[in-house]
């Protein structure tokens, strides 16, 4: 029996302007993948020349020219991610996010993961651990408010959809739509978005506010709760690191004055019932039967 086949796609727009380690991001699957589709937004930078300079026949660019009156939480994202997608012939789809990589070390976990269930249809979807490095490559965030797990990849041969960037819904029969059933990856998600320098952080959100109809926060890296992070005691993949060598935030500093925000203080709050119970409050956007 021949192996499983698997697409990778992704979406970019202003991916220079706006500080993402997409190239490094792209090159982290390819070694896994049969394909690669990017779906490139008309930018204002030279986003397309870099993904076009990427050397290698596994990548298919899809341009695209956003729709700036979508400003209904976030659907656009939801719009570009599934044109990408809808691109994939391979019988997974694995989702990668423009500030997401995988780890090398890690590659053959989930070829293995996906044999492993390809033949069990009641896995629709993988699990990943999340890494989000916060501040610096130095720390990752570690909370409720952080998904700790998220389905990256799912089968291409079911009726999946995204309401939004960063998630699948599932439909069958005409049923509602429901979460995927899913299985471990046995592996991580590298989530390198809250490094890029602060002014970057800053641009993007003034950015992506507008498809979300609200204002966008001001961003301080120091201006956070102490308690959520964590150091990282890890590799970092090594696509990554001449990124991080050149874009990330190299050092940070809590604001020893900062006063907590009302969520943070329920965080802080469910992280001790989390400790005390072995319990996991993080949201999940998939259903584990495997």
């Amino acid at each position: 029996m021949s192996q499983a086949s698997i697409s990778g796609f992704t979406f970019i727009r202003n991916g220079v302007e706006l500080g993402f380690p997409f190239e490094a991001s792209i090159r982290s699957l390819l070694p896994l993948v049969d394909e690669f589709v990017v779906v490139v937004g008309q930018s204002n930078d030279d986003t397309l020349a870099r993904v076009k300079a990427i050397d290698s026949s596994k990548v298919r660019i899809i341009e695209t020219i956003w729709n700036e009156r979508m400003a209904d939480r976030g659907f656009v994202y939801a719009q570009q991610k599934m044109i990408a997608q809808y691109a994939c012939t391979g019988d997974w789809a694995f989702y990668l996010e423009g500030d997401e990589l995988v780890h090398e070390a890690e590659l053959a976990n989930i070829r293995a993961s996906v044999d492993q269930h390809h033949a069990n249809p009641a896995v629709e979807a993988l699990v990943f651990d999340y890494f989000h490095f916060y501040g610096t490559p130095e720390f990752v965030a570690n909370s409720p408010a952080w998904y700790r797990r998220e389905c990256r990849l799912i089968r291409n041969t079911i009726r999946s959809y995204a309401p939004d960037g960063q998630y699948w819904l599932i439909t069958s029969d005409h049923k509602k739509p429901r979460n995927p059933q899913a299985a471990l990856a046995n592996a991580h998600i590298y989530h390198y978005g809250w490094v890029r320098s602060n002014e970057a952080m800053q641009k993007k959100l003034d950015q992506v506010s507008k498809f979300w109809s609200h204002g966008a926060p001001v961003v301080r890296y120091s201006q956070f709760d102490a308690q959520v992070l964590q150091p990282f005691n890890g590799t970092h993949p090594v696509l990554v690191k001449p990124w991080l060598e050149s874009s990330a935030e190299k050092s940070f500093t809590i604001d020893p004055a900062y006063k907590l925000t009302k969520r943070e203080k329920r965080h802080r709050l469910l992280m001790k019932l989390e400790k005390a119970f072995g319990l996991d409050f993080s949201r999940k956007h998939f259903k584990l039967v495997a």
